[in-house]
């Protein structure tokens, strides 16, 4: 049993045995994301013109999209690392809004939605916590903020997004290394640190009737799952 066990524990020749000693290195990345939004519903409001009326609103659907990028890495420590990994973020959220006070020939809440899309600047700085290196493999932690800046919305749309924001990350990852480069798939969760919701947007709407729509919330908070390979 212990020549199994010191067997599979077999040290291997090391492809870039020397990367992580450079004090900075640069790569890419590509990765996919899911975008997702946390509402909270006001009840029972009075819109001008139109009386009291009861819509509720979520997010009903966790939307792919895809997201580049490049990375510098800054070697602070054996085990601690310093990055900054600027990416762009493409996708999208879907809502459905139900007016519980207009019903259908069934019974139930007429539904309208909204596929609101989002293409997002990203700026994460984060501290990458690594273990030892083992072989061709290094598994890691990783926590951060991620200032955003949100290049997309229409004027006319119920619900709309603040240009600007900022998330709190945690994820993880592991560092293989190939023969030629360093290959890092990498799980992000992204959570945002405040209200992202567009409060003044309702009284930029020329259509009267979208207001119950657009006062249904208010409170927004921004979540995104981020799976990353960056190579090196």
């Amino acid at each position: 049993m212990a020549m199994i066990c010191g067997a599979a524990q077999q040290r291997r020749v090391q492809n870039k045995p020397y990367i992580d000693l450079r004090p900075m290195h640069f790569g890419i990345s590509i990765g996919v994301n899911l975008q997702d939004i946390e509402l909270q519903n006001v009840g029972p409001q009075i819109v001008e013109q139109i009386g009291e009326r009861t819509v509720l609103v979520d997010a009903d659907t966790w939307n792919p999209g895809f997201s580049v990028g490049v990375l510098a890495d800054m070697r602070l420590h054996q085990h601690l690392a310093l990055r900054i990994a600027p990416m762009m973020h493409f996708g999208s959220k879907h809502l459905v809004f139900r007016d519980l006070d207009d019903l259908n020939d069934a019974g139930h809440p007429r539904e309208s939605t909204q596929d609101m899309k989002n293409t997002y600047i990203s700026m994460p700085v984060d501290l990458k916590i690594s273990a030892e290196r083992f072989n061709n493999y290094r598994p890691y932690l990783l926590a951060g903020v991620n200032p955003m800046i949100n290049l997309s919305g229409k004027d006319q749309d119920f619900l709309q997004l603040k240009r600007y924001d900022t998330m709190l990350e945690v994820g993880f990852g592991c560092d293989f290394y190939l023969p030629f480069f360093k290959l890092c798939p990498e799980l992000k969760f992204c959570f945002s640190l405040a209200d992202v919701l567009n409060k003044k947007h309702a009284d930029e709407l020329t259509d009267i009737n979208k207001r119950v729509f657009t006062q249904s919330t208010d409170r927004a908070v921004s979540k995104m799952v981020v799976l990353t390979f960056f190579f090196e």
